[in-house]
């Protein structure tokens, strides 16, 4: 085995620094069915505690459409990595790079639950299998519908790559808009953040690194 490799529990060949995906659910997700309505309350008592009218006639059903809408904004901790990818790793001879570019991406700032909106870049080198590519993306959904900060995001994404594929790289760039800094603070509309994690060859080949940079261009 290549010394910069180790073998998690699965088999999967993970390089060294590279975190294992846990597959268990947050405890968050025992109180889903019953959150609406705690939720629902919740809201209610922050639109009081801000001075509004909660019974006046715009206002009637925002608890409930608010509590909803969380839900949906957080839905990733109702998700685990084994279900989103759903089998969809397939044997392939291929070794070059795969590279999904301009995936969307919305997620919730977890300091101030304000969205940071963008795009991530997702590449890996295919070690004896790929994954189909809609996981690519559906992986990205599930972290992203979490609350988050970027530089987390980005590690997490490539991880479970890394986690489900047993690639021999994985790269992950996210370029995004923070609406706590846009909204709030310093107030800068036109800032973005980009984060980046390299993996494996990515990490360690310039010329890997080199390529995939200059794909996402």
């Amino acid at each position: 085995m290549h010394p910069k490799y180790l073998i998690t529990l699965r088999g999967t060949h993970l390089p060294m620094g590279a975190t294992q995906v846990q597959s268990t659910r947050y405890p968050f997700e025992t109180h889903m069915e019953n959150s609406p309505v705690t939720l629902e309350q919740n809201y209610t008592a922050i639109l009081g505690q801000l001075g509004e009218d909660v019974s006046r006639e715009g206002l009637l059903d925002t608890p409930k459409r608010a509590a909803k809408a969380m839900q949906y904004l957080c839905r990733g901790y109702e998700q685990t990595l084994e279900e989103v990818t759903n089998g969809a790793l397939f044997s392939s001879d291929n070794s070059e790079m795969v590279l999904v570019k301009d995936i969307e991406l919305y997620s919730l700032c977890e300091h101030h639950l304000l969205p940071f909106i963008g795009k991530a870049h997702v590449a890996y080198i295919p070690s004896g299998k790929v994954l189909g590519l809609s996981k690519v993306a559906r992986i990205v959904d599930m972290y992203a519908r979490r609350l988050q900060i970027q530089e987390n995001l980005s590690r997490q994404i490539a991880d479970a790559v890394m986690q489900v594929t047993g690639a021999l790289g994985v790269a992950v760039v996210i370029e995004a808009k923070h609406m706590c800094m846009m909204m709030r603070g310093v107030e800068k509309q036109n800032s973005s953040m980009i984060t980046s994690v390299m993996l494996g060859e990515f990490r360690d080949n310039a010329a890997t690194r080199s390529e995939f940079l200059s794909l996402i261009k």
